[in-house]
């Protein structure tokens, strides 16, 4: 795993994606801490935060659409299935290659955290709060991708892919919020949805609310979908 994770990291680099996700990331996050906290004059930190999960949600297919997609179209694919490692080697090494990167991105908040700290005071325990709870959201989106990246050999279709199928989960509890005092069967599409929200989650931390079942959503939605890339390969090993 540990030479897959290494030569992933070095694609990142070499290949630009990680320049380009890291100064996206950082200039709209900027953006974001410049509106939220440095104009409003107070060094509450809930607002950029919940801007930030559209940043997610935006670039995590970027930075996901190549990690097996690209192995494919380049038939370099055939040589990692057949080399004498195991599949989850291959999937783990990737998603904590992309898992890394995205680490770093979101580590920015600490420079900010210095920079609130000459408005006021620094809460903390919000501000690791909310940075734990981007990093679980992105570990769970960035699997989701890794997914979706397995299934084709076209990056572009894997990134669009990716940004729809986020998309509609984040629309998915928009669309059904006034369900909940509906019918019978409004009302099980209702706890289907909610069970399934990663934006309520998501802001839940933002509002300084901790919650162990949240966490645990966010790193079994990340297990399950890592299984599901593993269940590709397997297929295209043995086909």
């Amino acid at each position: 795993m540990l030479a897959i994770y290494r030569r992933e990291m070095g694609a990142f680099f070499t290949s630009g994606v990680a320049y380009v996700f890291l100064a996206v990331f950082w200039l709209v996050s900027g953006i974001f801490f410049y509106n939220g906290v440095i104009a409003s004059g107070f060094a509450d930190t809930s607002n950029m935060f919940s801007s930030m999960f559209y940043i997610v949600m935006f670039l995590i297919p970027v930075l996901t659409m190549k990690l097996l997609s690209e192995e494919k179209k380049n038939k370099t694919d055939q040589g990692l299935l057949t080399a004498p490692i195991s599949l989850w080697d291959i999937v783990l090494g990737k998603y904590f290659a992309a898992l890394t990167l995205f680490v770093i991105a979101e580590s920015v908040v600490f420079i900010y955290a210095f920079v609130i700290n000459y408005l006021g005071k620094v809460v903390w325990s919000t501000l690791l709060g909310n940075y734990f709870a981007m990093l679980f959201l992105g570990a769970a989106f960035i699997a989701v991708g890794l997914f979706i990246s397995s299934l084709t050999e076209n990056q572009m279709a894997s990134a669009v892919v990716c940004l729809v199928v986020i998309f509609v989960i984040y629309l998915s509890e928009n669309l059904v919020y006034n369900f909940e005092n509906g019918n019978v069967f409004k009302k099980a599409v209702y706890k289907l949805v909610t069970a399934l929200a990663f934006y309520s989650r998501y802001v839940e931390f933002t509002r300084g609310v901790f919650s162990l079942t949240s966490v645990v959503f966010f790193i079994s939605a990340a297990f399950l979908f890592n299984f599901f890339t593993v269940k590709v390969l397997e297929k295209r090993r043995w086909s």
